[in-house]
């Protein structure tokens, strides 16, 4: 499907934030359960192109954490890189997977993210060491400009593409857009390798 041909989503509506019972246990375990949303929430350019079987957002942060890993990068921080990509879109448990196509602004994106994130950390996990913790991940992803920041933003890009891939493999579809979008703009050198390897598997099957 053309991307042009793709009607314009429904008005986002975002769930109430969490007010705080002023209970550790109790807004610790509320927040437990907030995590479920990854787990059931679709990631939205899926949906846009009609994909029946649209990955969830924890199953992307999933295969990013175990890419992480499979680094040679020794200048890296790879436990780090591993917690970061799976926090990095923890904020979507609260606002959703949230697109350019919806007209919600950049700058507005980032506020509703950082009052998800807020929401989490303060009011939900009490500023815990384990809470500054996460939103520390968290702001060093979002900043990216350490290392590890920039390396998981491309792991980021590289499992978009190869999740376009299989979804490619799978409902013999074209989706050209969502390669242009994420392997051009690769930058480690390895990851960029892994990038080359899936476009040339794409091209030689193709």
């Amino acid at each position: 499907m053309d991307e042009s041909e793709i009607p314009p989503p429904a008005k986002r509506v975002f769930p109430p934030l969490y007010v705080s019972t002023g209970d550790a246990s109790i807004d610790r375990l509320a927040f437990f359960h907030v995590l479920e949303r990854l787990k059931t929430q679709k990631r939205t350019g899926w949906i846009d192109n009609k994909e029946p079987n649209a990955e969830s957002i924890s199953d992307h942060m999933y295969r990013m954490a175990v890419l992480a890993m499979c680094t040679s990068d020794s200048a890296l921080d790879v436990s780090k890189c591993v917690m970061m990509a799976i926090v990095h879109d923890l904020a979507e448990a609260q606002v959703g997977d949230i697109t350019p196509r919806e007209g919600i602004s950049k700058q507005e994106k980032q506020r509703l993210e950082a009052e998800a994130m807020h929401n989490f950390v303060h009011d939900m996990l009490h500023g815990s060491p384990a809470a500054l913790r996460i939103e520390a991940l968290w702001n060093e992803y979002e900043e990216g400009e350490t290392d590890e920041a920039k390396f998981v933003k491309d792991l980021d890009r590289l499992e978009m593409a190869l999740q376009a891939r299989e979804y490619e493999m799978a409902h013999a579809l074209d989706l050209q857009p969502f390669f242009d979008s994420s392997l051009p703009h690769l930058r480690h050198p390895e990851v960029k390798r892994w990038g080359e390897n899936l476009a040339q598997s794409r091209s030689q099957s193709r």
